[in-house]
Parts: structure tokens; sequence; C-alpha cells
């Protein structure tokens, strides 16, 4: 551990945001003023909180892409505007936001660790479900920013269904892994309560398995209510690294929050079991480089 901060309070956030920057801002400061008022050092937001999420995205009934978005969400740059006003919210506190970032040729659906000091890091969104990858490039690596609450990773939404993508910021050193969703409830076998939904109890069930596996604090922040055909499944949240969950706004908008110190908690949970520490790369390095068909048999 190389963080010196002491017991404090995280939190995640649910709350839904659309294509108005401006509007989105507000909701920002209004969501950080919550936050500090409850003495939280670090806020995970939702993903695409800074311009709004694709209003329509998804696979048909037999597995095409054929919906497109009525728009696309705004482009910003990491030394933009919109990063500097959220910087000056943040002020001593860390936020994790997201936004459609460009390098000047692709658009990439990115989280931005941000600190009254500016962007402490990014993190492109790896993996890219149900046709994503139409709208986006995808990002290829994992990695930390030390923060004024200790190093700290991020990944987006589909990323957390992938236990590399965890493990390998865990690896480097990651004390808090923040990951940021817009992750909607299922469309093919629609459930009429939000909190019985299929792709809840996924979202739920990635969360635990994520912290726990790691031995990491874990925010997860998430989009509610609905924008465009999608109805998203809420359930922001902060587990343990006992894979327990310390707070949760369930089906509701708000803030999850929970006062930990996390250097301690960490140590507790791998004191007797060190699950990084008992890894065997050479047992299977080798199978995580196989193409899928050679994995599977196929």
């Amino acid at each position: 551990m190389t963080s010196t901060h002491h017991r404090s309070a995280v939190a995640a956030a649910c709350a839904g945001f659309g294509r108005d920057v401006a509007e989105n801002l507000d909701q920002i400061t209004a969501l950080v003023e919550q936050a500090r008022a409850r003495d939280v050092g670090l806020l995970a937001l939702p993903e695409a909180c800074l311009g709004g999420y694709l209003s329509a995205l998804g696979a048909g009934r037999d597995g095409s892409h054929d919906e497109q978005p009525e728009d696309l969400p705004p482009v910003m740059d990491i030394a933009g505007p919109e990063l500097r006003r959220v910087a000056e919210i943040a002020g001593e506190m860390t936020l994790v936001v997201g936004l459609c970032e460009s390098d000047g040729t692709d658009r990439y659906n990115t989280a931005a660790i941000v600190s009254g000091d500016g962007v402490l890091g990014i993190h492109r969104k790896v993996h890219q479900p149900l046709g994503e990858s139409l709208f986006y490039a995808a990002g290829n690596e994992f990695g930390c920013a030390d923060t004024p609450v200790g190093r700290v990773g991020a990944l987006i939404c589909y990323d957390k269904a992938f236990p590399e993508a965890a493990r390998a910021l865990a690896v480097d050193g990651a004390e808090v892994i923040a990951c940021i969703s817009a992750w909607p409830a299922s469309r093919t076998a629609t459930a009429t309560s939000i909190a019985d939904d299929r792709w809840t109890h996924r979202f739920n069930l990635f969360d635990a398995a994520r912290a726990l596996e790691n031995q990491v604090v874990w925010l997860a922040a998430n989009q509610h209510g609905t924008f465009g055909r999608l109805r998203f499944v809420a359930n922001a949240k902060v587990v343990g690294p006992g894979g327990d969950v310390l707070a949760t706004t369930g089906t509701d908008a708000g803030l999850a929050v929970a006062t930990i110190d996390v250097p301690s908690a960490l140590e507790t949970a791998r004191r007797a079991m060190f699950h990084l520490g008992d890894r065997r790369p050479d047992a299977y390095t080798a199978v995580t480089d196989l193409p899928l068909r050679e994995a599977v048999g196929a």
C-alpha cells in the first residue's frame, strides 16, 4: 500500500444524465456537494455522465445491430473546458466521470479520474457490448492513477464482466476500483420490477465477485431511469474487499456512501488469504493467450 490516507468515506452515484452538458455539470455539482457534506473523498459518477450514453443500443432478437441512436454524445477533449470545470467542482475530492472523448481520429467511451489538480488518469472502455463498436473505438490497456485518496483504477460497464480487467488493475496496485456504468435492464426477458431483472442480478453479482477475488474496495456507479429505449438497473454501490455490500442505492437514484479506512480494510482482507499473492501466472497465462476456439476446445 502506497497511500497514507485514513478513515474517510467513498461513494458511488446513481443518477440520470442526458445530452445537456450544462445541466449535467449542474447535477454533478449537486451530487458533489451532497457527497462533500458526508465527508466523501472519492466519488464515482456514472458512465457518460458528461454527455449522455447512446440512446438506442442492443442486439435484435436475430442478433443484428440494426438500431441506430437518435444522436451521438458530444465529443470532448481531455484538456477541454468540461473536464476543467469538473476539476473545479472536485476541489479537494477525487471524482471519476464518464465522457465521449476523441484523440482526433477515433471516439472513445472514456472514464476520467479527476481532482482539483486536474485529470489524474483516464481509462478508455476496452470491452464493447451489443454494437457499441459501431460508434466507439476500443481501448487496449488498464492502469491506475495515484490520487489524494490512494491508488485508483477505473473500468467502464461491460469491462466488469471480464475478470482479467479488474485483475490487471489490482496487480497494478489498485486499492479502489471504480466501475462506472450505463447498465441497462434486459430487453429480451423484461421483468416488471427492475429489482427482479436478470441483468440487475448480473450487475450486482459481478460487483461482489470482482471486489472479492481482488480484495479491493469496489465502487459501482450507474445511470438511473431511462434514456431513449434504455432502462437502467440503478444499484450504485460500495463493496468491501470481502465481497460484502457496504452501501447501495438499490433501484433508487442517489448516493451509496460508506465510511472505510481503505488500507486497513485491504490489509485485514488479505491477512490470511492473499489472492493476488497466491496467483500462479505460470499455470494459466498460456490459457488466457489462446484464441477462443482453442480455449473452449471448439
